[in-house]
């Protein structure tokens, strides 16, 4: 190795080590950056579960309120048919009697 060839590559070395240095420190601001965002993106999946989870008792909630409020409309139907049924019961009943009362004054005459 000559000493005069050693100089450029020396330099030439220091210029590389100030290149690997600048990288360095510019992926270590860049990996804590990743880190900041890496937590703050944890943090929004955490809300983002929980708004879900809020969604999911709500919908099943609303779910069961709707299938309450069928089977009390299911059964006030069940009541009012049960009532029209024995008016029409009454009714026809008492259109029986008309319909005797009628047969008995037309036998009469």
């Amino acid at each position: 190795m000559e000493s005069d060839d050693l100089e450029p590559r020396v330099s030439a070395l220091e210029h590389q080590v100030r290149d690997l240095t600048g990288r360095v420190d510019a992926n270590r601001q860049d990996a804590a950056a990743a880190r900041v965002h890496a937590g703050a993106a944890d943090r929004d999946v955490g809300e983002i579960r929980g708004e879900l989870r809020d969604f999911r008792q709500a919908t099943a909630a609303g779910f069961n309120a709707m299938r309450q409020d069928f089977v009390d409309l299911r059964q006030d139907v069940d009541r009012g048919f049960t009532e029209m049924r024995s008016k029409f019961d009454v009714a026809a009943a008492g259109q029986r009697q008309i319909v005797a009362l009628l047969q008995t004054m037309i036998a009469d005459r």
